[in-house]
């Protein structure tokens, strides 16, 4: 088994441009033994809550020690702190924005260290751009910490509850069910609450949402297993393999059809 250390990247920088090369050579110009994976770079522009989603849907799949570099950064060259964390299974580095709420949420604060990243020794220049840390800041200082270097040398320890949080509107339960919000829409129009399927479980459920619209008042979608569970075009509420309830429509777009965002009211009730 190859003992060669993975760096993965996630950011919202598209690939229409060089940002996402640009970080890659700078990693190979540290340490050119180390591999890289592209997670996403199709974040919505600045969406904080697309962010946290897939970072916390893709950490659980890499082995120990990977560092997770992720850049979606509105506040890059303010004083929005830059951080380094060491988990039991690997590290993150990027902004202190709550990006990394997602992957915190289920971990206990004691096995939790950061360090905010003012050690510039570990920068790839001592002057940084004011607009693009991923460069000169976030991925040199993962190839750092992919070569071996201990996350104490990289900066000043801090203690983890003073790291921003981006929480999501939290779970109600009622009488008749439990009141979600919608946490991510992905690239097929899927519409992903936050709703774990714990809750569903041996339950028979539908979802209804509302998005204030005239032409959406209270619009009921029947629960199945899959995709294909209804008709072509048809709304289904389904457990997607991330966990979570999920709205799609067979062969077309949740999103299209029901205009919800990110943060919009999502009710399911039993019968």
């Amino acid at each position: 088994m190859s003992d060669q250390k993975i760096i993965t990247l996630l950011t919202d920088f598209g690939l229409k441009d060089v940002y996402v090369g640009v970080m890659k050579g700078v990693i190979y110009q540290i340490n050119s033994n180390l591999k890289v994976i592209d997670l996403t770079h199709e974040i919505p522009p600045q969406n904080l809550f697309a962010a946290r989603f897939c970072l916390q849907n893709a950490y659980r799949y890499f082995p120990p020690e990977t560092v997770h570099v992720a850049v979606v950064d509105p506040g890059v060259g303010s004083t929005r702190r830059a951080i380094a964390l060491q988990l039991p299974n690997g590290f993150l580095v990027g902004p202190d924005n709550g990006i990394f709420s997602g992957v915190l949420e289920n971990l206990e604060i004691q096995n939790i260290k950061v360090v905010t990243l003012t050690n510039s020794e570990y920068w790839r220049t001592k002057t940084p751009s004011t607009t693009f840390h991923g460069r000169d800041i976030f991925t040199p200082v993962a190839a750092h910490i992919a070569s071996g270097v201990k996350l104490e040398n990289l900066g000043d320890k801090i203690n983890p509850d003073s790291l921003v949080k981006l929480p999501l509107n939290n779970i109600t339960l009622t009488e008749s069910g439990i009141v979600g919000c919608v946490q991510h829409i992905d690239h097929f129009g899927n519409i992903i609450t936050n709703i774990s399927s714990s809750y569903v479980v041996e339950k028979n459920w539908s979802v209804i949402v509302n998005n204030n619209a005239d032409f959406l008042q209270n619009k009921k979608i029947s629960s199945g297993n899959t995709y294909a569970d209804c008709k072509a075009g048809e709304l289904i509420a389904i457990i997607g393999s991330h966990g979570f309830v999920e709205i799609a429509a067979n062969g077309s777009s949740a999103e299209e059809q029901l205009n919800l965002k990110y943060g919009d009211r999502v009710e399911i009730v039993w019968f």
